[in-house]
């Protein structure tokens, strides 16, 4: 999935690459220039039946709870709303709330495996470990990843991981190792992950060795 509300980089990256879907947080948004209701709507037209991963800025868990269900009528959503959701105590309580309400959820800012399991335990589809940041404390991020992996075939859990916060590209190869069955990256990182030097040099003498060979229009 892309990590962006930045709907011009959308467009480019829905024009070629496989998405997802998209998601989004406050932080996402204050980069994108864009408010809240032009940067979904504009999602939503890239997206069509894709995944989008909205944020909920709510402290208290039955505002949680109003804030996603305002989202998911507003916008016109369908089964392909998330509601993502902190893993704090009004968190969890409100994961339980909206799962019951019928609405999909994505437990978010998750550092530890005991997080997310507790997260998926509560109803959460997804659950977003926040790998360059653990990374940055010494803690390990694709390590927590593969724990969470495990705990899920361990105990038969119906969440999944959408692993999230990446800075290399080689965080995401190792993210999708470990078994991540999804991942939230950046357009910069999605640029880079499709790259190598070696595929423009092959393609290009592609384009040499090909010339006065074709001779069938098309």
């Amino acid at each position: 999935m892309a990590d962006t509300a930045d709907l011009e980089e959308l467009r480019k990256l829905y024009s070629f690459f496989p998405l997802e879907g998209v998601t989004t947080n406050p932080t996402i948004l204050l980069h994108s220039g864009y408010k809240l209701s032009v940067a979904i709507e504009g999602i939503q037209e890239l997206v069509g039946t894709g995944m989008v991963h909205v944020q909920m800025i709510s402290g208290e868990s039955d505002d949680m709870v109003r804030e996603a269900k305002k989202y998911r009528s507003y916008f016109d959503f369908g089964d392909n709303f998330y509601a993502k959701i902190p893993v704090t105590a009004n968190g969890y309580r409100a994961m339980r709330i909206l799962k019951d309400a019928g609405i999909n959820v994505t437990a978010t800012a998750i550092f530890t495996q005991q997080q997310a399991l507790v997260a998926m335990k509560a109803g959460a589809d997804f659950v977003a470990p926040y790998v360059s940041r653990l990374d940055n404390i010494s803690s390990h991020g694709i390590e927590v990843v593969g724990d969470i992996v495990e705990n899920i075939a361990l105990y038969g859990l119906n969440g999944k991981v959408l692993a999230a916060s990446f800075k290399t590209v080689d965080q995401i190869y190792r993210v999708s190792m470990a078994g991540a069955h999804s991942a939230t990256i950046g357009p910069e990182l999605l640029h880079q992950l499709i790259k190598h030097p070696m595929t423009d040099i092959g393609v290009k003498q592609f384009e040499i060795d090909a010339e006065g060979l074709y001779d069938i229009e098309f």
